[in-house]
């Protein structure tokens, strides 16, 4: 076997085979950790003053329009987002969220919490739970992924919405690859492009790209995911902005003061320290972050842990212990995921079995010992998404469940 050849980031853990792209410089730092480095010098008020000025066109005059589109899960950065767009900026959203129907109830919950404290109206986009699971099928064969339909839609829906509505401006928060990789300055006021969206979030494939003559998908399957016409996009003025471009982002921070604001719901996850990522989803930190673990060398951990390396709340040394003690870890519900889409659980092993992990010495790297306490640091579990035995995904949610 060939011996894969990289370069480890002396400051926190990426490598140079990161799969949004990372570069490594001559002092052994990568360009994530070096972009980071801006949320220290910036000033951080003048970039505030710019976004107030930015969205000043986009306020109607008539309370009964919309000024803005925002798109909202039952976990992530939605209430910190939703917070600044509302209650700083004054600005009047419409609210959209993509059904994945492996919704556990703590994310529903937050939704609900969501609407109730903000008060905005919302759009939920719900895809034929037939057409999604062919899709799954195909995308877990061809691109060992079954999140594709997801990403597709969470990151179609708000543009599509905002050509029905002629809605211009959508806001989103942070850039995934700003705060990973660096791909971007903050200071370049990066916005949503179609082609960021295909290459990275869609793993190289647009919707038609499916389609092929010995797959089952066909065109009532994939429509719905498709990316408006350039030509629809440019006659309204679409664009889409990210808050992190503007506001010091940093996930803990915010989190704690959503909780004090806002009562949002974190819950203890099996593969990682963090308690407020994904907990709206049954699948995404248990079998989707195995599948990523194999395909590229490392899991959700390591970005979690990379990110707190970087705001100095743990070291390197902390770092690499919480990923090796995390990233041992099993994937819990597969026989749900199973049922619910209709499989075997052999299929699943099948596809497990044929990725090859990365890095070999991955699966080596094991320790049943944590050397920082993450709940002091604020980490903590104010909930739960613990299944009951016998209890069925929530396909459709609603309040509280």
């Amino acid at each position: 076997m060939k011996k894969v050849s990289f370069k480890t980031c002396k400051r926190c853990l990426y490598d140079s085979n990161h799969p949004l792209g990372l570069i490594i410089d001559n002092e052994g730092i990568c360009s994530g950790c070096r972009i980071h480095e801006e949320k220290d010098s910036i000033d951080w008020d003048e970039r505030w003053n710019k976004l107030v000025e930015l969205v000043k066109p986009y306020k109607s005059k008539d309370s009964r329009n919309y000024d803005c589109i925002v798109p909202v899960t039952g976990a992530g950065d939605s209430f910190y987002i939703l917070h600044n767009v509302k209650n700083k900026l004054g600005l009047n959203p419409l609210l959209v969220t993509y059904n994945r129907y492996y919704n556990t109830p703590l994310g529903i919950h937050n939704l609900a919490t969501l609407r109730r404290n903000f008060n905005c109206d919302i759009l939920t986009m719900n895809v034929n739970p037939t057409s999604v699971k062919k899709i799954i099928k195909t995308t877990l064969r061809r691109l060992k992924s079954f999140q594709w339909p997801a990403l597709a839609g969470q990151s179609v829906f708000p543009v599509q919405t905002a050509v029905t509505h002629k809605i211009p401006l959508i806001i989103w928060g942070a850039h995934q690859g700003l705060e990973q990789v660096g791909m971007f300055s903050h200071l370049h006021d990066v916005e949503m492009t179609r082609r960021y969206r295909k290459d990275h979030d869609l793993m190289g494939y647009e919707p038609d790209d499916l389609l092929q003559v010995y797959d089952s998908l066909n065109e009532e399957d994939i429509w719905q995911y498709r990316y408006p016409s350039e030509a629809k996009i440019e006659s309204i003025g679409i664009r889409g902005i990210y808050l992190g471009n503007y506001i010091r982002w940093d996930p803990l921070m915010q989190h704690k003061e959503m909780i004090k604001k806002f009562d949002y719901k974190s819950s203890k996850l099996n593969r990682t320290f963090d308690t407020f990522d994904h907990v709206d989803d049954w699948f995404y930190m248990n079998m989707h972050d195995i599948i990523k673990q194999k395909k590229h060398g490392f899991s959700k951990v390591t970005d979690h842990a990379c990110r707190e390396i970087r705001h100095k709340r743990i070291s390197r040394e902390d770092a690499r212990n919480l990923i090796k003690y995390y990233s041992q870890m099993p994937s819990l519900y597969n026989q749900l995921f199973c049922d619910w889409l209709g499989i075997e659980n052999g299929s699943i092993n099948f596809i497990l079995d044929s990725l090859k992990i990365r890095n070999p010495n991955e699966k080596n790297k094991k320790s049943k010992i944590i050397t920082i306490d993450m709940k002091k640091i604020g980490f903590k579990a104010n909930s739960s998404i613990v299944r009951n035995i016998g209890e069925k995904l929530i396909n459709v949610g609603k309040g509280y469940p």
